[in-house]
């Protein structure tokens, strides 16, 4: 009996180890990556139903280096500060202009990764060759996008001159207006405007640029060594070769903007 006994303890024993040693695989760290979902070509839905784009790969590929589970949250992009620090995500990545406000507030913002341009999207046969045709004119922007910010704080002079300054909640809904006839122009990051340009040939790009700024990363107040971690592991990327191949697959990106490619 006793030695039925000590079997039945070591069997217990055996199992409880195996139990724990698959624990660590179960609680490994879940980052979340909040996102403007309808913001091609870094972030959005893919017609596989996933959501794909520069952005969300780069960030998977962190993960995987990291050992996290990785999941995506899409925010409200004019409440996405207030979603951060309602935990809602992690960080906020998603083509996210750096702004000295953000900084001040407290968010920890990681190395820039893109050098963008504000362009103007409009029809292809529109009269409109730059700004100074915008005059009495109807332009779409997105809110809280660092092109609503240049607008309405530093081209104050120019949005003056439009017969009205329309803003809608995402960038495809601003190409709708457009292409719906609504409003005549789009201010917009080039890289979207490229690339819904080269989807709809009826739009082209204007070669004017409105201002210049720096994507990056942003976290919440605390979470340095959080950011240090997703840099880190950008670094290997760009090191082993992988971040150079997923920009390949994105040619309305221009890679001589990427900063981690061109230091």
């Amino acid at each position: 009996m006793k030695k039925v006994i000590a079997l039945a303890l070591a069997l217990v024993m055996v199992l409880a180890f195996a139990a724990c040693s698959k624990a660590p695989a179960n609680d490994k760290k879940t980052f979340t990556m909040g996102i403007d979902a309808e913001y091609p070509p870094f972030s959005y839905m893919g017609d596989d139903g996933e959501y794909t784009g520069f952005d969300v790969e780069i960030c998977k590929a962190c993960c995987d280096l990291l050992g996290w589970n990785f999941e995506i949250f899409g925010v409200n992009w004019d409440e996405k500060l207030v979603q951060l620090d309602a935990n809602e995500c992690d960080c906020v990545w998603s083509g996210m202009t750096i702004l000295d406000s953000m900084k001040e507030a407290g968010y920890v913002i990681s190395d820039p990764y893109f050098k963008n341009d504000q362009v103007i999207l409009v029809k292809a046969d529109s009269d409109i060759k730059g700004s100074a045709d915008l005059k009495g004119m109807v332009v779409a922007v997105q809110l809280g996008t660092s092109g609503e910010t240049l607008l309405n704080e530093e081209l104050t002079d120019l949005t003056a001159s439009f017969k009205e300054l329309v803003t809608c909640d995402s960038f495809l809904k601003c190409f709708a207006e457009l292409e719906g006839g609504s409003v005549d122009a789009v201010v917009v990051d080039k890289p979207v405007a490229v690339a819904r340009a080269n989807e709809n040939k009826d739009l082209v790009v204007l070669d004017e640029i409105l201002g210049t700024e720096e994507y990056g990363i942003a976290f919440r107040s605390g979470d340095e060594q959080m950011c240090k971690d997703i840099q880190g592991a950008i670094n290997t990327l760009v090191e082993n070769g992988t971040y150079a191949k997923i920009a390949e697959k994105y040619p309305d990106i221009d890679a001589a903007n990427l900063v981690f490619l061109n230091k």
